[in-house]
């Protein structure tokens, strides 16, 4: 099974203590998605589709601090994913494994999101004119939207994005137990995290 890059492992636990830090029961993906702005491979993809990060940050921040107050729980527990998150990730790690790749980056998991056509953060990406088909594009290709931002080399993650019309449903039925477990780690050192958190 492939491994998360260092990145990408830092950006999962970040979105993590994002909601713990504003006590939410669950981990959104609009709390991933601010995480993935501060994560090289994600960030470099963004910026190339010509996305605003710092106008992206802000509305993320805006939404989870104001839409997602119905998250906000009484007790003193750890995160956890939602299935939009954890679909996500599964979808990143099974495409990357079908791939014959090994390792997950923040790139991939960025392109993920755009298959939870209802979620908001999916909905952020578009309202910055950013698609799939643009991400896939640089990853791929290293075809940038902003000009100036073309690479001659694709970036880290490439070909791991076969192409813009790839089919996105590659669940295999043996995959899917193994593209689950891909979240029990980042769940666990949360935990340690919110202990550390309250002994202070």
């Amino acid at each position: 099974m492939p491994s998360f890059s260092p990145s990408l492992e830092r950006a999962l636990h970040q979105a993590l203590t994002f909601a713990n830090e504003r006590r939410h029961e669950y981990a959104t993906l609009e709390h991933l998605l601010l995480a993935l702005i501060d994560d090289a491979d994600a960030a470099a993809v963004m910026r190339a589709c010509n996305v605003d990060l710092e106008a992206l940050r802000k509305t993320v921040l805006d939404y989870i601090d104001r839409e997602l107050n119905n998250l906000v729980t009484g007790f003193d527990e750890d995160s956890k994913p939602t299935a939009g998150f954890q679909r996500v990730i599964q979808r990143a790690v099974i495409h990357v494994q079908s791939s014959g790749r090994e390792e997950v980056s923040g790139a991939n998991v960025l392109v993920a999101i755009f298959a939870e056509r209802e979620s908001h953060a999916a909905f952020f990406l578009q309202e910055q004119q950013m698609t799939r088909y643009d991400a896939v594009n640089y990853i791929s290709h290293g075809i940038a939207k902003r000009p100036g931002a073309t690479e001659a080399r694709p970036p880290r993650g490439a070909q791991q994005e076969e192409s813009p019309r790839d089919n996105e449903s590659e669940e295999g039925p043996g995959r899917k137990g193994k593209a689950q477990d891909a979240l029990t780690p980042i769940a666990s050192t949360s935990t340690k995290n919110r202990r550390a958190r309250s002994t202070r």
